[in-house]
């Protein structure tokens, strides 16, 4: 978890997010948002409602500001890929133990959905990119992805924290894989959320 502090934003998402996506994703407008994160904050409450300080809390508005303007500048060569994998955080799985039934490949350090819980988000994204073509990894951190990459996929979507996402796309751009990246919506180290919306829509 490399955030040191817990947040979550489910209660924000559907109106705060879309409002951000939508402002990132104008023409070079991405450039001028920085100056409008306090306005948003104050809009929608965020430190109130997260209990963050106003700091913290603009500063995480960024990271999800950075990264949807990386998904932006990414989307043409993105779509005009055919071989993706999806990359899941295992911290989303309905259980974090012996109930969960996913199998696990130590060679990819990779869990593998069995659709044990109809009601698990994993399972319910796993279905998601099963049916629109994509591989998908379920990953306990990010040093596998080198080796995923090596089965010759030609772009990527992941879901983490920020954060994470951040270092991901770099690593991806470094490598001349175009991504796409869905940030957590509440962080932590279990029962981990993100938006299915969000997901099917990058997808």
């Amino acid at each position: 978890m490399p955030y040191k502090f817990n947040f979550d934003f489910s209660s924000l998402y559907q109106n705060l997010f879309r409002e951000l996506f939508r402002i990132a994703g104008e023409k070079r407008l991405h450039r001028k948002i920085g100056s409008k994160l306090r306005d948003l904050n104050e809009r929608f409450r965020i430190s109130k409602i997260t209990g963050l300080d106003i700091n913290t809390s603009i500063s995480l508005l960024e990271d999800f500001v950075d990264v949807f303007v990386e998904n932006y500048l990414q989307r043409e060569r993105f779509l005009r890929t055919s071989k993706r994998a999806l990359l899941l955080p295992h911290c989303s799985r309905k259980y974090m133990d012996n109930r969960c039934e996913a199998s696990f490949d130590p060679s990819l350090s990779s869990y593998f959905c069995n659709s044990c819980s109809p009601d698990c988000l994993i399972n319910k994204a796993s279905k998601l990119g099963k049916e629109r073509g994509y591989d998908i990894y379920i990953l306990p951190g990010g040093s596998c992805i080198p080796k995923i990459l090596e089965r010759g996929y030609e772009a990527v979507v992941g879901v983490a924290c920020c954060e994470e996402l951040k270092l991901g796309l770099k690593y991806l751009q470094a490598k001349n894989i175009p991504g796409q990246g869905i940030p957590l919506i509440k962080n932590g180290c279990a029962n981990t959320r993100f938006s299915l919306e969000m997901l099917e829509k990058i997808l």
